[in-house]
């Protein structure tokens, strides 16, 4: 059983204590293998409906009940795959229908951190206003703010000095270095 389907199951589990705390019954009882399976290919296609923007076919599953904090066996999830790969409509879908913007993966990564890595503007405005932490520290020290200053995205890493809450001297101070050696 994957990692995902096993989240899912706990979850499921969980919710079942919450709304019915007499009925000790295991999801995974219930379920057989072929199920099972059927279940991990409905994961795996949503995760391809993330990357390459298939909203109208990822909103289905998310109103027939898809998990929308669903996560890979690399902790990536739902708005992870959607936000890194450029996939707006369904990266604005998923927000919609709640997906926790700050839903860290198995290395510390943030959502905000991936595009700052990759340089979307776009999508760093799309998650900044639906609440991202401009600030979230990946366990290592580094911030999405410290991506886009490492992979010298300057309009990025402008804007999120901009909507930081921890306006520190040396952040002022990279994005004028930044700045410098862009103008080059």
């Amino acid at each position: 059983m994957s990692i995902a389907s096993q989240n899912h199951i706990k979850a499921q589990n969980q919710n079942l204590q919450e709304n019915e705390p007499n009925k000790t019954n295991d999801l995974a009882d219930d379920i057989s293998n072929d199920e099972l399976k059927r279940y991990e290919e409905l994961c795996r296609m949503a995760f391809d409906f993330a990357r390459n923007d298939e909203v109208s076919e990822l909103s289905a599953m998310l109103e027939h009940g898809l998990n929308v904090n669903l996560q890979n066996q690399k902790g990536d999830s739902l708005l992870m795959l959607a936000t890194y790969n450029g996939s707006f409509e369904c990266a604005k879908l998923l927000v919609k229908f709640g997906a926790m913007v700050d839903l860290k993966n198995d290395r510390g990564q943030t959502p905000l951190a991936g595009v700052c890595f990759k340089g979307n503007m776009q999508m760093v405005k799309l998650l900044v206003e639906s609440g991202a932490n401009i600030d979230e520290n990946n366990g290592l020290g580094a911030t999405p703010y410290t991506f886009a200053v490492m992979f010298g995205h300057k309009e990025i890493a402008k804007y999120l000095l901009e909507n930081s809450k921890k306006k520190s001297l040396m952040k002022r101070i990279s994005v004028g270095i930044l700045s410098f050696f862009r103008r080059k």
